[in-house]
């Protein structure tokens, strides 16, 4: 029998933002996403040519994950998509592994959980931009999220 998985990134999100309750883990995520943001813009703006392609073959794996995420972990299709980002700007490892700092040191040294991302890679690397996005328009940075935002976390479907 498989495991029960959510079937969907809207239905993942709430589940997300529950393992990201402390305010100082979310604003540890928002400082490692910057730095990600910076770099990744960084090597766009230097070669925008040059990056296109390799950026529209990261989407495209991106959709594809997506699929396969409702059925199994796609941590394969993750790595490939990181692959490609490094393959075409090696550099860009920096911002991928600053990010991962900082998240993974608010959910193993101020959260105390499992970050979502070894069950759900893709769909934790949605939640985290998503997540950035909203704190970066003033929400999420104290108190509950999910009661901020009005949500609860579904159970995973089987």
């Amino acid at each position: 029998m498989s495991q029960a998985r959510f079937q969907s990134f809207e239905a993942f999100f709430p589940y997300y933002l529950g393992e990201h309750r402390n305010p100082t883990c979310r604003a540890l995520h928002f400082v490692g996403t910057a730095g990600f943001f910076g770099t990744f813009a960084y090597f766009l703006a230097r070669d925008p040519l040059g990056f296109g392609p390799p950026f529209a073959a990261m989407v495209i794996l991106g959709a594809i994950g997506n699929v396969i995420e409702r059925k199994r972990n796609a941590a394969p299709v993750f790595l490939v998509i990181v692959a490609v980002g490094v393959w075409s700007q090696p550099w860009l490892l920096l911002g991928v592994v600053w990010a991962y700092f900082f998240a993974w040191l608010g959910h193993f040294k101020v959260e105390h959980n499992k970050p979502a991302t070894f069950t759900y890679p893709l769909w934790s690397l949605l939640g985290d931009f998503r997540m950035w996005g909203l704190m970066a328009m003033g929400k999420l940075w104290t108190g509950d999220p999910l009661e901020e935002l009005g949500l609860s976390v579904p159970e995973p479907e089987a």
